[in-house]
């Protein structure tokens, strides 16, 4: 009796599992169900936490194929018999491995579904493998579209590289595609043919001649690290160190893995550019968050990506955005924007991940923002205040900055650009104390280090450190596509002014002055109040509008 009734609960609790991951996978309004299957945190997925993952690779550069497996260790985290993990459907599942034997699986759109032949109980560890094989997508335009990239380097000898934030990592290796559970620790293996290196995330832990003519690389990853993150580079490339960095948490090692042709002036270029890059972020930021990894950058055939620990590096040697200035003031030439802008990515992206990409702001906001903390740590904060400002000139206020939830989509580029001027805006009008807006920026990687979040933790944890609840304001600039607007009315001599905004109960202190004065800083809500400032009139009233992104309606 007491077995019937264990069956009886796990066949209800597999119902009841199946119709809850069935209601989860409704797909939204312009969203198919791939897109859910892609993008949803169902059962079939939380009821496993992914602990180590050994990914064998052997890459076909002729054919432009891969071949080889991925060793799932996890932990359950309640009991079930299915789960699934993800694999692009143009690259084959040749079986699945659990304790020696093959289990059966299905497939529908990039999903795979696991059948394990009793239960696997909460608590326990266990692993399975996937086998697979197959042509992965072939990136046209990367790092803006995802895949593989196959080209040759000026000797004409193969040079390919994984390229797959966004579309997800699941479109080259099989592995949980999602980026609320993260891996903590990893084994890469890549076998590539001999004469080629391939360059991953972690240290090179050995070097094997294999059958074939292959050489297998190994590489280990001791820290937490998300799908995308994980990388091959395989080329002809030369590597030489960066020295030690006397950082916070210890000795950093930097390496660099170049092509031949780049070698001379790498060692030049980087070292212009990374020891400055880390005293800068480890300032702002705290330390480094991958000692253990240690730091590289690696030559990549497309314009760089954030990869943990092995950052790709595509600038061409030179400052700026290919050459040019995003900001058009004339800090962002001083700089190589790829060195600083995806190293910045280290400690937000990287240490601190979005549970969902929707959430991809906390990514981007916060990195773009480092590159005008770069510049102030360089130059002097009214530099970096004038580069923040210059970002404007990329905002396109056509969306939402936060996407929907749940799909696996992002929401609007202004996550860039806006987001760094939100961040400087918060810090003007609340946090004048320099000393303690560095302290809030530390703090955020100590409290979420290796950690995937929320919006509500990033905004929850910036509220409670400032003393003020600022969901209204960063639901304002994240959630439409609408600035707030400051609302001035000068009537009988006295001027009132309050807080145009979508957003119910939205307040935000405001800077102002008179012509040529020293600023005040005033607190302002939806409702009229008075502005005291004296002497104040239409024709000399100035706003901070250099440092609020706002608009400014005065009657």
């Amino acid at each position: 009796m007491m077995r019937l009734l264990f069956l009886l609960a796990v066949l209800l609790g597999a119902s009841y599992g199946q119709r809850a991951t069935a209601q989860l996978l409704q797909p939204k309004p312009g969203f198919s169900r791939a897109d859910s299957l892609r993008g949803s945190l169902t059962p079939l997925r939380t009821c496993y936490d992914i602990n180590y993952y050994h990914l064998d690779v052997k890459l076909d550069i002729d054919r432009k194929a891969l071949s080889g497996s991925n060793l799932f260790g996890f932990t359950a985290t309640q009991d079930f018999t299915r789960l699934q993990f993800d694999l692009f459907a143009n690259l084959k599942v040749d079986k699945v491995e659990y304790q020696g034997k093959s289990v059966p699986f299905t497939r529908e759109a990039n999903a795979v579904f696991v059948t394990f032949p009793q239960p696997i109980r909460q608590g326990s560890r266990a692993a399975f493998t996937v086998f697979y094989s197959g042509q992965p997508t072939v990136a046209k335009h990367a790092p803006w579209d995802g895949g593989l990239v196959f080209t040759n380097d000026a000797a004409g000898k193969p040079w390919v590289a994984s390229a797959c934030q966004g579309v997800g990592a699941s479109i080259w290796w099989p592995t949980k595609d999602h980026q609320a559970d993260e891996v903590d620790s990893m084994l890469i293996s890549i076998a590539v043919p001999k004469g080629l290196k391939d360059v991953s995330n972690g240290r090179l832990r050995k070097t094997t001649a294999v059958k074939g003519g292959y050489t297998r690389f190994d590489w280990f990853v001791s820290n937490p690290i998300n799908n995308y993150d994980v990388a091959l580079n395989v080329g002809d490339y030369q590597h030489f160190s960066g020295g030690t960095y006397a950082g916070e948490a210890g000795p950093l090692t930097i390496d660099y893995w170049v092509l031949p042709e780049n070698l001379a002036k790498a060692k030049t270029h980087f070292a212009a550019n990374v020891p400055p890059m880390l005293k800068s972020m480890e300032s702002w930021f705290g330390p480094y968050p991958f000692y253990k990894d240690g730091y590289k950058l690696v030559d990549a055939p497309h314009l760089g990506m954030e990869h943990q620990s092995a950052v790709a590096y595509g600038n061409k040697y030179q400052n700026g955005y290919l050459g040019q200035d995003r900001s058009n003031t004339g800090w962002g030439s001083k700089w190589d924007f790829i060195v600083i802008h995806e190293s910045g990515h280290e400690w937000f992206g990287n240490n601190i991940t979005s549970k969902d990409i929707a959430d991809m702001w906390v990514h981007e906001s916060f990195t773009c923002y480092s590159e005008a903390l770069f510049v102030e740590s360089q130059f002097g904060k009214q530099a970096g205040q004038e580069y923040i400002h210059g970002q404007r000139r990329n905002i396109r206020n056509t969306g939402p900055i936060i996407g929907p939830y749940g799909v696996n989509q992002e929401g609007s580029g202004d996550m860039y650009d806006k987001g760094s001027n939100l961040l400087n805006m918060v810090r003007t009008a609340y946090v004048p104390d320099d000393a303690k807006w560095r302290d809030i920026l530390r703090g955020l990687n100590k409290t979420f280090y290796h950690q995937t979040v929320t919006t509500e933790q990033i905004v929850g944890y910036l509220s409670q450190q400032i003393g003020h609840n600022l969901t209204p304001v960063f639901d304002q600039y994240l959630r439409h596509t609408a600035l707030a607007t400051l609302e001035v009315r000068f009537e009988d001599g006295k001027a009132l002014a309050h807080w145009i905004s979508n957003v119910p109960g939205f307040d935000l202190p405001i800077r102002l002055r008179v012509k040529g004065g020293e600023y005040v800083t005033l607190p302002l809500t939806t409702a009229f109040q008075p502005l005291t400032v004296s002497g104040l009139t239409k024709d000399n009233l100035e706003v901070d509008t250099q440092n609020y992104y706002i608009g400014v309606l005065v009657e």
